[in-house]
């Protein structure tokens, strides 16, 4: 049961969505010719257990701040349906520091083989990470109660995701990789804004004053369409600015995928959205590895 409950914690439906962002980067780098596989293995991992780390994070801290209580829509949580102790769950948040650590320096290491004023830039940016990871929900005045996650996903999941993975592999950057970077960012918040929406009612008993709860749920799915469709039009730019061969219109058979999760984020009612977060990742990662896979052809 322990073990069981341990796996529940690290929310593995989460970690596609994670693996999203890397994976742009590594096919961006791919398209550039510098693709390295352990360089894009270490990016993964370090990805995966810092999404965790967020996830026991996000656990611990909304148990503790009265985010997670017995009238709360989404599924239960270990920390407040009492599986996993808070004193287990805090040991478990400083070996998953350690991890981050031990990966990320391990990957820099690697891939920027001995620059060390990078090597700082980048591990500066890394402790931030781990930093935004804990402080979402967890603290005197975690951010994410503030409303300001979302920011942070775009940041995260999006700017720092795509764009820090591709300098790892390449050592440069160019202005319009901004796009598909956005492209991850976009979906990531949506995937964040449905999980909001459906605890609309639970964050504002808690004082979470998430972007959902500011503006209302009629404001929270325009909000999403938004979303979704910046999330389409970056990615259209991109493929304009960078045309070569009608293969990088690859991702647009995902369209139909973004379109139903948004209509259904419309109609659904809060206690029936939870699918559609999932929906969301699978998703994201499927328009990426299609995009990826054109710009390759």
């Amino acid at each position: 049961m322990q073990t069981k409950a341990w796996i529940e914690a690290f929310r593995p439906r989460t970690l596609p969505l994670a693996l999203s962002c890397i994976a742009m980067g590594g096919f961006l780098a791919a398209s550039a010719g510098a693709f390295r596989w352990d360089i894009f293995l270490l990016c993964s991992l370090t990805t995966i257990l810092l999404q965790i780390l967020s996830n026991l994070a996000n656990d611990y801290g909304d148990s503790v701040n009265g985010a997670d209580h017995q009238g709360r829509i989404g599924p239960s949580r270990a920390v407040q349906s009492g599986a996993i102790s808070k004193n287990a769950m805090r040991r478990a948040l400083v070996l998953f520091v350690v991890l981050c650590l031990i990966s990320g320096i391990s990957l820099l290491w690697i891939s920027l083989e001995g620059n060390f004023e990078t090597m700082l830039y980048f591990f500066g940016l890394g402790v931030l990470s781990i930093l935004a990871a804990i402080a979402y929900t967890v603290g005197k005045k975690p951010y994410g109660y503030a409303g300001l996650g979302d920011f942070s996903v775009l940041v995260f999941f999006g700017i720092v995701g795509v764009l820090g993975s591709l300098y790892l592999f390449t050592k440069s950057i160019r202005w319009d990789h901004i796009l598909p970077a956005m492209s991850c960012g976009f979906f990531s918040m949506g995937v964040l804004n449905i999980n909001n929406i459906r605890d609309i009612e639970s964050d504002r008993q808690a004082g979470k004053f998430s972007v959902p709860v500011r503006i209302g749920r009629k404001g929270a799915v325009t909000y999403h369409w938004i979303l979704i469709l910046s999330g389409l039009t970056a990615a259209v730019a991109y493929t304009f600015i960078n045309f070569n061969s009608y293969f990088q219109w690859l991702y647009i058979v995902t369209i139909p995928l973004f379109l139903v999760n948004a209509a259904s984020v419309n109609r659904k009612m809060a206690a029936d959205l939870d699918p559609y977060l999932k929906q969301l990742a699978i998703s994201t990662l499927a328009f990426v590895l299609l995009f990826g896979i054109g710009i390759l052809l």
